[in-house]
């Protein structure tokens, strides 16, 4: 199922992954229970959408430079383009940017995230991503990976990602892709994989994929919007086409999840490379995990509690 209707039965201790709400179906409910993921056809409209890219673009000429955004580039093109959409693969921590961090508020989004994470919705980290046109020797595929491994907060059943597709995206320009009940499984241990030329800064991927898993392609249209489980193994392919694959998205949590601390699990050496950057790029001296977390989240619902 892909789109909403409102008729859902409460079904206690059936679901353990979705709350009781009117918005999902029971069948919408089981495929999430039972997939990880789930696609909502035409969520967003194309004038918000429309506005989203115009602020992008207006990023990428550092018409607008929003306080704490990480502004990702392949500087290999800089030379050829200038300060443009064509050097940036990423906008990532926006929530400082008006315009982009209006989709962290939709109402139309909220009242989905609401069915995973409960009324009380924190907005913890934040991307635009402009997948550029790429080779097989170049560096935008991202490898399959779960995003629970960025993230030092729990519990996972009350994190989810809304991931909206700015235009079609499908295999050619390196649509998501996912493999189906992997929520299931535990967090894995992440690192660089071992590819010649493809590693992008902070892109860690499994270090022990599975190959047998089936994957499914998410193919979508401009608006469809997929929301998935922190736990679900997915990655992106290259982009094979001339034009550029744009999604944006949010990770959304409960404010009452909590902090948990990382040490002598598999997510400390990304602790350690994330908090490196961050003193690198701000000259500051003491900054732990949980600082960064705390800069990035805003509450865009109810009340907040832990995080």
């Amino acid at each position: 199922p892909t789109s909403a209707q409102v008729s859902a039965v409460p079904q206690p201790g059936r679901f353990r992954y979705t709350l009781d709400n009117d918005v999902l179906t029971t069948e919408q409910r089981q495929f999430y229970e039972d997939n990880g993921y789930l696609l909502i056809k035409k969520l967003v409209s194309d004038e918000d959408i429309e506005r989203f890219r115009k602020e992008f673009v207006r990023i990428c000429r550092r018409e607008v430079n929003p306080p704490g955004a990480m502004i990702m580039k392949d500087e290999s093109l800089r030379s050829q383009y200038g300060q443009s959409e064509k050097v940036v693969n990423k906008v990532q921590d926006f929530q400082e940017d008006k315009e982009l961090f209006r989709y962290c508020t939709l109402p139309e989004v909220l009242k989905y995230v609401e069915c995973f994470t409960g009324p009380n919705i924190m907005a913890m980290h934040t991307m635009l991503i402009n997948k550029l046109p790429d080779s097989d020797t170049q560096t935008f595929l991202h490898p399959m990976h779960q995003d629970l491994h960025y993230f030092p907060f729990r519990p996972a059943a009350r994190i989810v990602c809304s991931w909206t597709a700015m235009e079609r995206a499908d295999q050619d320009n390196g649509c998501l892709v996912v493999q189906p009940g992997t929520h299931k499984q535990p967090l894995k241990p992440h690192g660089y994989p071992e590819w010649e030329g493809k590693t992008n800064k902070l892109f860690h991927g499994l270090l022990d994929e599975d190959e047998k898993l089936p994957k499914v392609h998410l193919v979508m249209e401009k608006g469809d919007t997929v929301f998935f489980h922190p736990l679900l193994i997915h990655g992106s392919g290259i982009n094979k086409t001339s034009g550029f694959r744009k999604s944006i998205s949010c990770h959304f949590a409960s404010s009452e999840c909590y902090y948990i601390d990382v040490k002598n699990t598999s997510q400390e050496h990304l602790e350690k490379e994330l908090v490196e950057m961050v003193r690198k790029k701000y000259n500051a001296t003491s900054v732990e995990l949980r600082d960064i977390w705390n800069f990035r989240a805003r509450l865009v619902q109810g009340e907040r509690i832990n995080l």
